[in-house]
Parts: structure tokens; sequence; C-alpha cells
């Protein structure tokens, strides 16, 4: 009996991990050693149960359950986590435009777009931020509310920001055009507002001063998703150019329509 009351570490590091489950289910299975500490549990705390198998250490500061399925996105969100490691995920997705965004080369593998490779994650922010880990870059920038959106659960540049932010990063018009043709694929992209943000872009990759137009159909060209190459696509397609003509006739006699209608003069009141 007296044996069976006795001290047992593991009831402390079982009791811990029941803590940590109030965080970890609402952060991708992560915690913060500052949210722990919050929570009464120790970084020694941490350092056993890492060591038990119960957690995992994926950056510096940043832990997850063993047990919360795996992601290809965890170490961009344990880097994240760790910008600002006091504050839970829920209230950071809060701070729109003030807080830490994913950008360039991060953003464009959350939503899927190219084939780049990166050696560190990259971040943007309205006020000056460090890491001293060489896999982290953060870079200051003040922050449109038309351009920050959340993908896969983390703040980031929308698509076409993201865009603008890798040809500018890295200089090559062929990747960022194999990138838009994806983001068309898959992504809502807003035409528009991409050509407005590669205007201070234009002079730089050959083009007038602010001529982002110019810009973007080049880029659109090299994605094959200019008009030309639509129209040489719908050329070479004998299905696709079929379809496109019946819609064009149901349109144009739609039109017809309205004009025959339009250009019937109203009868003349009685005793005009």
């Amino acid at each position: 009996m007296y044996l069976s009351g006795r001290y047992n570490p593991s009831m402390k590091l079982q009791a811990a991990l029941r803590a940590l489950v109030d965080v970890t289910v609402g952060q991708w299975g992560m915690v913060t050693t500052a949210q722990a500490s919050a929570l009464g549990v120790s970084r020694v705390a941490l350092s056993r149960l890492a060591d038990a198998g119960h957690l995992e250490r994926l950056a510096q500061g940043v832990y997850k359950d063993a047990g919360a399925p795996m992601d290809q996105h965890d170490d961009l969100r344990a880097a994240w986590l760790s910008a600002d490691p006091s504050r839970l995920a829920e209230q950071r997705l809060g701070d729109g435009t003030s807080g830490v965004v994913v950008a360039s080369t991060s953003a464009a593998r959350l939503y899927g777009v190219g084939d780049f490779w990166a050696d560190r994650h990259e971040f943007v922010a309205p006020t000056r931020r460090q890491s001293q880990r060489s896999s982290v870059r953060f870079r200051r920038r003040v922050l449109d509310g038309r351009d920050v959106t959340v993908v896969h659960g983390l703040p980031v540049m929308r698509i076409e920001r993201t865009l603008v932010d890798l040809l500018d990063d890295l200089a090559d018009q062929s990747l960022v055009a194999d990138a838009l043709d994806d983001a068309l694929k898959n992504h809502a992209v807003n035409r528009e507002r991409l050509g407005e943000l590669l205007a201070p872009l234009a002079e730089r990759n050959g083009f007038k001063k602010a001529d982002g137009a110019g810009l973007l159909e080049k880029l659109l060209e090299g994605a094959g998703a200019d008009v030309t190459s639509v129209a040489r696509r719908i050329a070479r397609d004998p299905e696709l150019g079929a379809r496109v003509v019946a819609e064009y006739d149901t349109v144009r006699q739609g039109t017809s329509a309205f004009s025959v209608g339009s250009s019937r003069r109203a009868p003349r009141p009685s005793g005009s």
C-alpha cells in the first residue's frame, strides 16, 4: 500500500502534458516554451516530455505533440510561432497588418505555386524584427490590408503580392511566369491589382517606368495565359473551339434581340 502511494515522476509529466493540451489543440499540436511557462510547465518538464517521446522539438523554443499529425508546413508554423512566442496563434491572427506575415518564397509554398528552393523562412512585419536563426528572415514593410489573408492557418501575403515579391527577390521572369501559371490555375488572381503592384518593378524589368500592365502582359505570355496564347490553344482544340463559337453565337443573338427591341419606336399617344 505504501509503495503504490509513493511519488512517481511520470505522474507529474502526465499532468504537464494534459495542461499543454489547452494550447496545442489550437496550434497545430504546437506550444512554445513561453506559452508552457504561463501554464506552469517549465523548460525542464518540456525537455523531459521530449526525451520521453511525448513531444518533438521543431525549433528553438517550439515543441509539438508527438501524437499530432505531421504537416509539410510545420517548420514554417514553428518559425512563425517563435516570432511572438508568448501569444497564442488565435490571438495573433487578429493582428492583420500590424503582425508578422508570411511572404515571398515561403508564401509561394503555402499557395503551392512555382518550384522554389529556399533555405529560410520569409516574413514581413511593419516593425523592425531580428532573428538569431539563419533559417528565418524578417523584413520591414508597411502592410496594406488588401494584401494580407490567411492560408493554412497562417497570415500570408495575398497571391498577387506574393508574385510581385518573387519577381522583386529573384529577378527571374521565367520562374515567376511559371508561378503565375500555377496561380491562375488554382487561385483567384486579381489581374488589376497584380498590374498595380508590378508598376514599381516595370523599369528594372525592361519596361517603361510604372508600366505594370506591360510587365504583367509579359508574365502572362510566359505563363501561356495572354490573349494570343489562349487563342492559339483554342484553335488547336476543335472541341474547345466549337464551345467558344457556340457561346459567341448565344451572346450575339442575345445582343441582336436587345438591339431590335430597343430600336422599336414606342407608339405615339392618341391625339398627338
